[in-house]
């Protein structure tokens, strides 16, 4: 049997006796065969990559049942087996099987862990569905697994309002999304005939220049189909406009925030374009709509995340920034580039994610960056390893020397340059603003978190855990709205120490720093140079050898501007939160308005609660209390119960018990029925 079928269906296996069986067999051994079903999977999974990196390997598709057969819908169980779902099967089970066993520190005190735990595997068999999927119809049936086992993860604290409304939320902005996918999925199957994926993509080409119907109108058949699929991708990518489910997903365990939110779910909507990357190149139109919401979401992002004060919420804010990244690297035509981020951002932002739940776990919970300080003395490991990933995230890097961001995002910067087009431009300044923005947040986070005095004497989480206190549960949001957004909090420590995590929560983060350092160093030549990459990629995607070579050739200004904003940014940061811990607090009251939008998110929040929450809910009120309660319920059952007892009071008046009245009503009815035969006779 193909070791694929092992990766694949392992976790599924793992999901299903966890789930069901947790109760029976205990906690412990329900932990152990998710996590050793997963680290086997991951273990399948690093052969195969590295096969279709040394040029060994070829594609392949593995045939496990016959699936749907009606009319001209032909649809197999097939997992497909190229580059693009090596590099997909070893982000996927890389960062899962370090999620479930940091999840053994992290969820120790948790009393449903067996359900945690089938929940993240089942999640993961979800995601390498939709990876391995051959067709559109497997691949949406991956792309709605995922968006359940996210609404079980999400809200997995379901005692929790915030954390179920977080998942309610997720669940219907993703709904929103996937309707456009669905509705690009029944467009290409009308197209095509087929929802084959290699079918699909061998004939894209020769659709260039057709039209179709759509709304009453004659639009061009490759734009509208990618464009729908692209609303697919913006809801399960949170693109700006449908990227309101992410920061509040924050809501579920920090694990889940690393697993979904940072390395994999968040990007289907990526893999989704490049593995349908022939359609898009067949429509100019379409792909620069996605550069330009790609970019339009890094900058969105990154502003907002530097107001932000939870820690998880900023690495959040960062995750939509990075995949604003990718998005317009694909909207430019850098497939690679964009898949090259993809890869190295899962392990450096699954690291920033673990590191901070280590932090806060350290902290007693408290996700608050102002109730901090001081910390790189307390927790050092923990420290070290989330500079590592801030050093890449940032991009650190020079004279082809440097950590992974500084391979892969400068890789899609230089394309966007590379390209000459007007978006390519556009896409570039505005990425190399947001890479300004993105360095300060992240040594903000660092400075905040590791340096300066400690402020802990000020966290209720810290009181709680000196005194003795409970609190609802892990990952509670602190909600101290009497500090302003820059404020610092009295200092002190109020008797608490802040410990490091345990040894199952620090190995998952010293592996990752090591994919945080060198990622990009050993993979970038696969993945982004002109002949390497169109040896590595071998159709899996459209890969532009063209562009790789003249991404690879621009001028030195273009090379060195990612490094000159990255230096700009972390002066800013170093300026403002420690040699003058003042300045951030003096920009705040110069800039109260630009501070108050920034820090509400745009208000993209509040603008759609006004738009089509409220109306919504308006409604459904309306509905339901005057056409529910008082139409149907009124006029149909309630009503026919009311005219029944009527009936029942009138007919026991006629039951008095006297004779005589019952003579009566025989001699009316006698009188009645011979007036009736009467004037029955006469006609």
């Amino acid at each position: 049997m193909h070791p694929l079928v092992f990766i694949v269906f392992l976790p599924l296996l793992a999901a299903v006796v966890a789930g069901l069986g947790g109760r029976l067999i205990g906690k412990v051994p329900a932990k152990a065969i998710a996590t050793g079903a997963l680290f086997i999977s991951c273990a399948l999974s690093w052969p195969i990559f590295i096969s279709y990196l040394s040029g060994e390997a070829q594609p392949t598709v593995v045939h496990v049942l016959d699936w749907i057969r009606s009319g001209d819908l032909q649809v197999d169980w097939a997992l497909r087996l190229d580059a693009l779902t090596a590099v997909m099967l070893v982000v996927v089970t890389s960062v899962s099987s370090l999620v479930h066993l940091y999840s053994w520190g992290y969820m120790a005190e948790d009393p449903s862990q067996p359900r945690f735990f089938a929940y993240l595997s089942l999640f993961t068999f979800a995601m390498l569905m939709l990876v391995t999927a051959d067709s559109l119809v497997q691949m949406f049936f991956g792309w709605e697994g995922v968006g359940l086992a996210s609404y079980l993860l999400i809200g997995f604290w379901y005692h929790k309002p915030s954390a179920n409304a977080a998942a309610l939320k997720a669940f219907v902005v993703n709904r929103v999304g996937d309707f456009g996918f669905s509705l690009g999925i029944f467009g290409t199957f009308l197209v095509f005939g087929t929802v084959s994926i290699p079918a699909i993509l061998a004939a894209a080409p020769g659709m260039a220049g057709s039209t179709i119907g759509f709304a009453g109108m004659r639009v061009d058949t490759m734009t509208l189909l990618c464009l729908l699929l692209f609303v697919g991708a913006m809801g399960k990518s949170a693109q700006l406009g449908l990227h309101t489910w992410l920061p509040d997903a924050m809501e579920g365990p920090t694990p889940v925030s690393a697993l979904i939110h940072a390395a994999t779910m968040v990007t289907a909507g990526v893999f989704m374009v490049c593995r349908l990357s022939p359609m898009f190149e067949v429509s100019e139109t379409a792909k620069h709509v996605v550069t330009y919401v790609g970019a339009a979401t890094c900058i969105f992002a990154a502003t907002v995340g530097t107001t932000q004060n939870d820690i998880k919420r900023v690495v959040a804010y960062s995750t939509c920034s990075q995949l604003g990244y990718m998005f317009f690297a694909a909207g430019v035509g850098a497939y690679g580039a964009a898949m090259f981020h993809l890869f190295t951002h899962a392990f450096f932002k699954a690291l920033l994610f673990l590191g901070a739940g280590s932090v806060i776990h350290a902290m007693h919970h408290e996700q608050d960056m102002r109730f901090y300080g001081a910390l790189r003395k307390e927790i050092p490991l923990t420290f070290w390893t989330m500079i590592a990933g801030t050093l890449a995230i940032t991009g650190v890097g020079i004279f082809g020397i440097g950590f992974a961001g500084y391979f892969s995002k400068d890789a899609i910067l230089e394309s966007a340059w590379a390209i000459g087009s007007v978006p390519g431009h556009i896409a570039f300044f505005l990425g190399a603003f947001a890479a300004l923005l993105t360095s300060f947040y992240s040594w903000r986070l660092i400075f905040l978190t590791f340096f300066g005095k400690p402020r802990w004497a000020a966290s209720e989480h810290i009181q709680h855990a000196v005194h003795g206190d409970s609190h609802d549960h892990p990952d509670e949001e602190h909600g101290d709205s009497s500090h302003d957004a820059h404020g610092v909090p009295a200092t002190g420590t109020a008797g608490y120490h802040p410990h490091e995590s345990p040894l199952p929560m620090l190995v998952p983060l010293i592996l990752l720093s090591a994919g945080a350092v060198f990622a990009g160093l050993v993979f970038h030549h696969a993945f982004i140079d002109a002949e390497g990459g169109a040896h590595f990629w071998n159709g899996s995607l459209a890969f532009d050898a063209h562009l790789a070579h003249a991404a690879h050739e621009v001028t030195d200004w273009v090379k060195f501007t990612p490094l000159t904003v990255m230096m700009i940014g972390l002066a800013i940061a170093y300026n403002n939160y420690v040699r003058r811990p003042e300045a951030a607090a003096g920009f705040v009251k110069q800039f109260p308005a630009l501070h108050r939008f920034l820090l509400n998110k745009w208000y993209f929040d509040e603008i759609y609660n006004m738009i089509f929450v409220r109306p919504a809910l308006w409604f459904g009120r309306l509905f339901w209390h005057r056409g529910d309660e008082q139409t149907i319920d009124r006029f149909g059952p309630h009503g026919a119960a009311v005219a029944v007892g009527f009936g029942n009071r009138l007919t026991t008046r006629l039951q008095s018990g006297y004779l005589y009245s019952y003579a009566l009503v025989m001699l009316l009815g006698l009188i009645g029925a011979a007036t009736w035969a009467i004037l029955w006779a006469g006609h």
